[in-house]
Parts: structure tokens; sequence; C-alpha cells
């Protein structure tokens, strides 16, 4: 087991006084900053400093190096000393500071008499009027800086040399700098909260995926590895952590001029940039038995602390830690593992090695607030984290084109990790329903995207955060879960074991995966039709995926590139012609058969052809990534064993027909109407999976219709399918006193209440309006079941009026639960009205009412309203310009754009969505993708609503007499 690195404690001295002097020194660039007041550091401040020069640019002169955004290749870091001091007050700008130094150590692999090193948003104290000092290490020589500027395009401190670094020379470079600890949630930033009226502040990080370079100067790419020693100069009453041990296991005191104190941290094990954390803050924590192996401690507020809501992310470490340990045969690289729950975040959590950071909605769990949701939540997120520890951490792709290697393995193996922790959750089963079915609508368009690029596709750090999308974690889990299936669990697990051992402190390319693979594989003898590369790079270099129908009568099996709109045609070339090496496996009168490759477009199995009383139904369990079509009698001998004995097909299935129906008449493949025949069943239906697959398809029917008049029909027909549900939980749950024992049979709980509710069952409304007016009489004690909270909240927000809105936004302001937050953030955006909407739009962007990381998905919440649609829409192209250039760390730009045009049908949004485009060109970033999709989406709704509303507004009224509507 990787242990870290020890120290005695007399060199733990030197440091520590080494570090008074690094003090002295950062203390003294406070000076520098307030000498350059006039640079406003709320504007970009990679600007070069007065004196020097920025190299112009021009399209008819070649590139120069530093106008590219890839680092030459003739530079190596070795490691870091970085010493950084936050200012947790604002100074007479009102702006929040840190100061810092940084020495890299570096060896010259090519010589060059040109160092890029990334920077972005830093001053730099200027040296002889340089941004730098060069030394030679072990003897070298070092040249003479011949002239040095910021270049702010590629985000560099470039630096000319009068002379060149020598190949196999070893040098440091010396920066002292000052930067915005802004709250933009990139870089090292602030995070700020309230405790008991007192405004707290957090100095926090989030490198991923470019934004180290926003902390300190860096050579900031994944493949330029390194060991870092961090120093922290804090305030006296915080404490500061990084992602190793400090020197001497508790934090070492030092009063340095205004009551502060230096925490420095032992090296770290060899990694990259993007892994790299540091945090002041004065939390609090619990932590594993002082005598385990790891020490693992859950850091968040002290209020949260003291409540217990780090107890459950505490217990859950542990084990999942053991289950990776197991699982890759590696012992957990490093002494120990912290987690810490932050105010302000915009991702879901991040890996940083050794000090794992997480939205308080991610990490912290109270059993009496809440939802069996949320407690998923928290075990899922943690196992995504802790996988990467090894598989991203210890091992490191090359460069972000294989992002979906590193995340997609993350997501799948996490429901793994939480199924060990949580084995009565049935985890194997929910990535289907939380993964899975998800991407297959989004890969169906013909605006995706392969999930491997080419690296000189992927450049810009636009280009890479676009990457961080459904493709990248749900279509990168669903492909490897596959292989997993068909080379089985425990050879792939032996494969990841050799593949971590070999590039262990290194990085690699996917294919590296492959030949892994394929040694356990040709190990353990088992039989492929072609080698593990073959298979999966037609999985992986080609976006999309096929349809597989099954022709029972014949035998004979076709495949075909599946697209949402079969008319469109696709412009990304494929080098397989998008066919693809498909693992079929196949239920026949519910027993399974062997496996079968279809490995070409088209091919005939004669076990596939069925007697008139048979049925089948293939691709068991959702194991492969592709939707299945049969002949027209299979269909109806499906439909019928589900109306009379839905058991007999597994669980997994029974959702996965309702799936392929709905998007396959969505391609024109089958009628509509047969896809609504499949949720007929459902009366009779109890599991979770299938009922949520078939909300989430017929929610696409709301989508399109809420507005017409086929939605009452529609209404009285899934009125008359939930009932018997609402009606099952009402006994099964003793008049909805009790909490099912089964977590899925929880989540089921809330379908059966929210739909039962939005479809008008009789009594629903009334117990949720109960239920929320008990509350608003007694504020101090809500007796709403955790689980039932969001639906409950919606429901009674939506019926009522100002009232009930205004007594929730202030139990959502005074809430000290994040999940409960959450939950009411959500429920504010179901009022009917309108001026309510507006005003809550307004409060998106107001960091004081609404925290930053929220704001995006709160107008997504309010465009999933009929009332808010358009109103959401209105919003975000008014203040585009605003999001776009003052919310750009805390927006998911890509989610905004696909929520709020998911009900566009029209001619006229059609044209909005492609004016929107013209008037934003130059800012759109990470968006772009998912505004052709939108574009795409919007013609193929509608396309589809010409098509089907005659024949779907014919088929609910035909399922319900008059007048029951």
């Amino acid at each position: 087991m990787g242990k870290g690195f020890f120290i005695s404690k007399t060199v733990a001295a030197i440091c520590v006084v080494a570090a008074i002097g690094a003090a002295a020194t950062i203390i003294a660039l406070s000076v520098v900053y307030d000498q350059e007041k006039s640079k406003n550091l709320d504007a970009p401040v990679t600007t070069a400093e007065p004196g020097t020069t920025t190299q112009p640019t021009t399209p008819s002169t070649p590139k120069q190096p530093w106008q590219l955004y890839r680092l030459p290749d003739s530079l190596s870091p070795v490691s870091y000393n970085v010493t950084l001091r936050p200012q947790l007050k604002p100074n007479n700008d009102g702006l929040y500071i840190f100061s810092g130094h940084s020495t890299v150590v570096f060896t010259c692999v090519k010589e060059t008499d040109l160092i890029l090193i990334h920077s972005n948003k830093l001053n730099f104290t200027m040296f002889e009027g340089h941004h730098a000092v060069l030394r030679g290490v072990d003897g070298a020589s070092a040249p003479s800086l011949k002239t040095s500027w910021l270049e702010v395009p590629t985000q560099y401190l470039v630096i000319q040399l009068s002379s060149p670094l020598q190949a196999g020379s070893t040098y440091e470079l010396f920066t002292e700098f000052v930067g915005e600890l802004a709250d933009d949630l990139g870089g090292f930033y602030r995070s700020e909260y309230e405790d008991d009226g007192v405004k707290k502040v957090v100095a926090t990080t989030q490198m991923q995926p470019t934004d180290a370079r926003k902390a300190f100067p860096c050579f900031d790419e994944p493949a330029m590895k390194a060991v870092f020693h961090v120093t922290l100069i804090h305030p006296h009453e915080t404490v500061a952590l990084s992602n190793s041990m400090n020197y001497v296991y508790q934090y070492h005191s030092l009063i340095i001029g205004d009551a502060t104190r230096g925490t420095s941290f032992e090296p770290t094990e060899i990694m990259s940039t993007y892994l790299l954390a540091f945090i002041v803050c004065d939390f609090g924590y619990v932590h594993s038995d002082p005598g385990a192996e790891i020490l693992i401690r859950v850091w968040a507020r002290r209020k949260a602390i003291e409540e217990g809501q780090g107890a459950y992310a505490l217990e859950k470490t542990g084990p999942i830690l053991s289950f990776f340990e197991k699982y890759y045969n590696i012992s957990y690289p490093l002494q120990k593992s912290d987690q810490i729950a932050l105010p302000d975040f915009s991702a879901g959590a991040m890996e940083n090695w050794g000090l794992i950071t997480y939205r308080e909605t991610a990490l912290l769990y109270n059993p009496t607030v809440s939802s069996n949701g949320d407690k998923e939540r928290v075990a899922t997120i943690i196992s995504h984290e802790l996988a990467h520890m090894w598989f991203g951490n210890l091992v490191t792709t090359r460069w972000w084109n294989d992002l979906w290697l590193n995340e997609g393995f993350a997501t799948y193996v996490s429901y793994l990790g939480a199924n060990y922790a949580e084995p009565n959750w049935n985890m194997k089963e929910l990535i289907v329903l939380n993964e899975i079915f998800d991407v297959l609508a989004v890969d169906a368009l013909t605006s995706s995207h392969p999930l491997s690029s080419k690296e000189e596709d992927i450049m810009k750090p636009e280009d890479i955060n676009a990457l961080f999308d459904t493709i990248t974690y749900n279509k990168g889990a669903a492909v490897l879960r596959m292989l997993s299936s068909f080379i089985t669990e425990d050879v792939f697990s032996k494969g990841l074991h050799t593949y971590l051992e070999e590039f262990k402190y290194k990085n690699t390319v996917y294919q590296d995966l492959w030949k892994h693979l394929q040694m356990a594989v040709d190990e353990t003898g088992i039989w492929l039709p072609h080698s593990v590369e073959a298979i999966m790079n037609r999985w992986i270099l080609q976006m999309g995926f096929p349809v597989v129908t099954i022709d029972t009568k014949t035998g004979n099996v076709i495949q075909k590139h599946f697209l949402l709109d079969s008319d469109s045609g696709v412009n990304r070339p494929s080098d397989f012609n998008y066919e693809w090496f498909v693992p079929i496996t196949w239920i026949k009168n519910g027993a399974a058969e062997d496996q079968f490759w279809l490995l070409d477009k088209e091919a005939t199995n004669s076990n596939m052809t069925l007697g008139a009383d048979d049925w089948l139904v293939a691709n068991i369990d959702m194991n492969g990534f592709y939707r299945v079509n049969y002949d027209s009698e299979n269909w109806e001998r499906l439909l019928a064993k589900l109306g009379t004995q839905h058991k007999d097909i597994p669980m997994i299935n029974r959702a996965q027909i309702i799936d392929d129906a709905f998007n396959l008449a969505r391609a024109k493949m089958i009628d509509t109407t047969l896809a609504l025949r499949t949720t007929e069943f459902l009366k009779e239906e109890v599991e979770y999976i299938p009922w949520q697959t078939a909300i989430r398809n017929l929610d696409y029917f709301y989508l399109m219709f809420d507005r017409s008049e086929v939605y009452g029909p529609m209404q009285a027909y899934i009125n008359n399918q939930v009932e018997p549900l609402f009606k099952y939980f009402e006994t099964l749950t003793d008049h909805w006193t009790k909490i099912p024992d089964n977590h899925t049979d929880q989540y089921n709980q809330v379908i059966a209440i929210s739909w039962a509710c939005k479809t008008g069952v009789p009594g629903c409304k009334e117990l949720t309006t109960t239920w929320f007016k008990e509350w608003m009489q007694n504020p101090d004690n809500n007796r709403i079941s955790a689980n039932l909270r969001s639906t409950v909240y919606c429901n009674a927000i939506a019926e009522g009026g100002v009232v009930e809105w205004d007594f929730a936004w202030s139990m959502y302001k005074n809430a000290t639960i994040a999940s409960e937050a959450n939950k009411l953030l959500r429920a504010l955006s179901c009022t009917k009205e309108p001026w309510l909407l507006n005003r809550y739009l307004e409060y998106c962007l107001d960091p004081e009412m609404i925290r930053k990381q929220d704001a995006s998905a709160t107008i997504v919440y309010i465009a999933s309203n009929p009332v808010g649609q358009s109103l959401a829409w209105d919003f975000i192209r008014a203040k585009w310009d605003l999001i776009f250039n003052d919310y750009s760390g805390g927006f998911s730009f890509g989610r905004l754009i696909d929520g709020v045009t998911r009900r566009f049908s029209s001619e006229f949004e059609y044209k909005q969505l492609l004016q929107f485009k013209e008037d934003n060109t130059d800012q759109l970033g990470s968006a772009a993708a998912s505004l052709e999709q939108a574009l795409e989406r919007t013609k193929t709704n509608m396309d589809w609503v010409v098509l089907n509303k005659q024949p779907v507004l014919d088929w609910f009224t035909s399922q319900i007499p008059p007048k029951d509507y």
C-alpha cells in the first residue's frame, strides 16, 4: 500500500522555518498588489505588465509556439514548490486576493531558447524587467532572460532566452504573483456561507480541466506529471488542507505577523496539475478510527458536522475503498482520504487525489431530512470519485480527447462500488435507468459525437470543457459495461490490474487498456470473434449505435445506424461505415439462449425463428448498447405477454421494451400507437424501473402536447394507469404512515403520488396540500416524509399562490441542509403564476439570492414548467451576454440550452434558435454542440408532431370514454 512520503521531525522543523521565510516574501507581495491597483482584477489580468510587450498575432504569419494551445515537448516538469496566501477578507477595493510564489523544477528534453508555462489571470512581480527568475540545477548554467510577456489567448507566460537550454540539464523557474480569489468557481476561488449570521469565506480549488494555471504558473496538461510541495499561509483560526498529509499529522502552527500560520504538506505522488487541491477553511470533520491504515476524514461546515451530516459518507467511504482495492488488486496509493463538502462548487464532485471536493448535496446526508435519492446520490458519487483514485489519478489519460475513458469508467464502476456498500439497492440494475436510457436518446442525434476524438481536434479550453457531457460519462459507462459483460467481470478486473500496474504514475491512451484486456482474455481462453480493440474501436471511434431488427419468421437479423430523425444524413464520416460488432443476447420463451455476434450488416440465426406461441426478447438486461426492433408478429406476442404474465419478461427488459418502442416510433420505424400500447400493462406493474421508463417517455408527449387538445384524453389515460399504483402504495404504507422497505419501492411511491396528483387521481392533491399547510402552520416541525418532500412541495406550490411560494422561499433561504434547500429550489419553479416565475428568474442572476452553482439548474427547472418555458427562453436570450461572461464558472451552458429548448416543436421556435445562434456566434463556448442538438431536436419534434398528433389523439380518446375527460 502506498504510504506517501514520511520525513523526520528535524527535517519538518527545517521546512517550517523555510515556510516562515516564504511567508515573509508572500506578505511583501500584498504590497506589490497595492502598487498594481490600477489593474482591475475583475477583468482578465493576463495582460502584459507595463514596460513589456505583447507579441502581435497576424493571420499572415506562421504560428509561433505561444500561439498554439498545446505545450511543446521541449520541457518536462519534475517538481513544484508552491506557497500561497489567500486573503479571506476583502481589500480596500472590495476584492479578495491571493498572493504567492512558485518554483518549478524542470528538465530540458530538447534544446530550446523558449520557455512556455501556463498562466491565466495572474499578475507577476517583475525581476529586472522580467516575470521570472531562471536558475540552473545540479551545475547547469542558466541563460539570461531576453524578454517575457503574457500571451492572453493561449494563457501562457512566455519567456525568450538569450541562449538555449541544454537537453538533459535541469533548471528551476521562480515566480511571484497575485491573483483574485474570485467567486467564479474555477482555479483558486472563494466560497461563502453564513454561520449563525456571520459571513464565512472558504478558499478552495477546482483545477479540472485547465484552471490550475489560475492558481500558479504551471505546465497545465495531464501528461505533464510532477511532484508538488505545497505551503499555505492562512488565518490562525483556520485549517489548511491539501492532497497530502501535513508534516506532523496535526497542522503546524506558526504565528506570522498578523495572526497567520503556515501549513506545509508532504510531497504529493507524481500527478497531473488538474488533480491538485488546497483549501483554507474553519470546517469541522469526522474521522475514521485512529488505528486505521488509511485516515479517512469527512469535512464540512461545523454545524453540518455537529448535526451528523458527514456520518453516512464516513461510514461508506471505508468499505468502498476496500472494494476498489480488491477490484483493482492494488492497494490505495495514499495515506489518507479527505472528502470535503463545499457550499459553492460547480461540479458534483472532483477527484483531487487525497482531497476530494463535493457539492454539499453530494456528500452530506441527514436521515431526518434527506431522501433515499439523496442517500443514493452520496453513495454513487463517493464511489465514482474513489474509483478515480486508481483509474484517472494513479494512471492518467495522456490528453483530454480520451476523457471518456476516465469518466465513463468511473461512472460504470461507481455502481459496482455503491452496490457493494448498499447490497440491497439493486444498483447494478439502476445504472440502466440512470445512465443508459438517457444517453441512447442523445446518441441518436446526428449532432452527437464519437467517444474518442483526435488529439488535434481538442485544443482550446472550451473544446475540452465541451467534452464533459452525457456522451463522455454515460455512453462511456455503457460501452465499458457491455465490454465487461461479454468478456466477464472477472476478466475485465484482471485486465484492469495489469493495466494499472504497468502504467502507474504514468499516462496512457485507450489502446493501452485494450491491450491489457486482450491479455486477460487470452489468458482465460474466452472466445471473441475479433480482438478487443477491433470490437471496441467501432463503439468509440464512431458516434451512434445500431438498431438490431430481428425477423422471428426467418431468423434474419439486420443492423442499422439508429437515428431519431431517420430522414437526416450524418455528415461525420466513419471508417467503419456505421456498422458495429454487436453482441446479441436473447431470451426465448423465458429461457436465455447462447450469445450471438452480429458481425456484418445482416446475418441469419435459425434459433431466432419462432413458432406460433413463442416469444423472443433480445438484449438481456440491456447489457448491449443498442436498440431492438422485431417483426410485427413478435411485437404482438410481447404485448400479449406483458398484458397477461408480465413478470415472465425480466424487469429490465420490460423497461427496455417500453424505451425501445417509444424511440423506434419517434424514428418512424414502428407506429406510435404500438409504443403507447407497451404502457397498457402498467396497471398491473409495481416495479420502479418500468414505471420510471414509461413516465420519461410519456413526458415527451407532455412536452409536445400539453398545450394542445391531446392533453385532456392523455391525462385521462395516464390517470387510469396510475390510480392502481397510487392505491397500491396507499395500502403498502398503511395510508401513507410508513416508508416502504425496498429502496426502489420508495422511488415508485414518489411516482405514484406525483403522477396521481398530476393527472387528478381523487384524494392526491388534497393529501399533498394538507401536508404542506400543516408545515406552514408549524414551520419548525416539518412532518412530511423526506422521500416525498420534492413532490409534495411542488404540487402544493402549483396549487397555491404567492403565500405558499413566499413561505417556501423563506424555508429555502433558511435551510441549513443542502439537500433540503435543493428540493425547495426545484419546487419553487412549480408555481403557475407567471409573475412569480419571472421574479424567480431574476433571482437566478443574483448570487445573494441563488448561488452561482445553482443558477443554471434553476432556470432549467423553470423551463420544465409549461408556464415558465417561454419565460425562461426569453430570459436567457435577453441575459446571455451577462450569463456567458459573468457566470462562466458556474453555468453548464450546454445543459442550460438543452433544458430550455426541450419543448421546442414549431417553425417559429426553430427560427428563434437560429437567430440566437447567429446573434451569439462568438460567445457560445461549450453550448455550441448543445445548440446544434437543440436545432436538430426541434426539427425532429416538428416533424413528429405533424405526423403523430391525430393518431395519438385518436388512440388516447379510444382508451377513455368521453365522460372521463
